[in-house]
């Protein structure tokens, strides 16, 4: 992520802690040294986004996204499959009935 995302994610967590996000706030908080009119800048153009608190690479979000979307398909795919293998269980249990009987 930018230097300007941590910027913002700061403003945010500060923001969700009822505080008022200001450039010495995000200076003492920053992993590193950042210009001050870096910091006003993006301040400037901040608004608050209480999801916006971590700082993530994009491909951990690319990651996440797969994997919340193979979970989706494999609860779909698991809708589609259960009533089959019901019916499959139950043609066994009359298969197996018929047998008996003879």
């Amino acid at each position: 992520m930018t230097i300007n995302d941590e910027i913002l994610a700061i403003a945010n967590q500060l923001a969700n802690q009822g505080k008022k996000p200001t450039v010495a706030l995000i200076k003492t908080k920053i992993a590193k040294q950042v210009p001050l009119p870096q910091i006003i800048s993006v301040l400037k153009t901040w608004q608050h986004d209480p999801e916006f608190i971590e700082i993530t690479s994009s491909n951990e979000l690319i990651a996440n996204k797969i994997t919340s979307r193979d979970n989706e398909i494999s609860t779909l795919i698991n809708q589609e499959i259960q009533p089959l293998k019901d019916e499959i269980q139950a043609l066994k249990l009359l298969i197996k009935q018929l047998i008996d009987k003879h």
